[in-house]
């Protein structure tokens, strides 16, 4: 009897993880000491090659400088640790084939409504790469990948950066797990 009370709330549970509006994947060198790293600055040349907006890479590294501080990290002048970003963008075509029909049973010749509905989206990918400073060797590397707001409310643009951001950076250092 108490699976029967279970059930639903975990249903619900299912159905909210499933929700997440990112999709998150990392890598990183076992062989890395991620203690060492305490401080980090951004790689101007990997930067300026993101092929994006200056306005929404400035919101991008405000939100990376935003995320490694709170992990207690600096910026500095002579970093532990390079910070760079890519970008890659697509459009998402999902075709939902819609076969309903109504009288008995779900024969098409009885009338209604067939056919295909196409959802058309831009995805956006966010790589965030930390490169170790003295070695020039990639350590970790974080990739987001959303739905993108296209819209024209900036509050919700910046939102939605900081959102992709926190997603990826949460999984840094490695092996750690975030308190929220």
């Amino acid at each position: 009897m108490r699976i029967f009370k279970l059930t639903p709330l975990l249903l619900l549970f299912v159905v909210f993880a499933s929700c997440t509006s990112v999709r998150v994947a990392t890598d990183y060198d076992r062989k890395a000491n991620f203690s060492n790293y305490n401080s980090f600055a951004f790689y101007k040349p990997g930067i300026d090659e993101a092929q994006i907006s200056d306005l929404d890479k400035k919101r991008i590294l405000r939100a990376i400088e935003a995320n490694l501080q709170a992990k207690g990290m600096t910026k500095s002048q002579t970093p532990s640790l390079l910070v760079s970003i890519f970008t890659k963008e697509r459009e998402r075509v999902d075709v939902y084939n819609n076969n309903f029909g109504w009288g008995w049973g779900w024969n098409p010749w009885w009338g209604g409504r067939w056919g295909n509905t196409v959802s058309r989206s831009t995805e956006g990918s966010l790589y965030i790469d930390l490169i170790d400073a003295k070695t020039n060797e990639l350590v970790w590397q974080g990739i987001g990948s959303s739905q993108l707001y296209t819209g024209s409310d900036i509050d919700k643009r910046e939102a939605k950066i900081r959102e992709i951001v926190a997603e990826i950076l949460a999984e840094y250092p490695p092996g750690v797990m975030e308190n929220n």
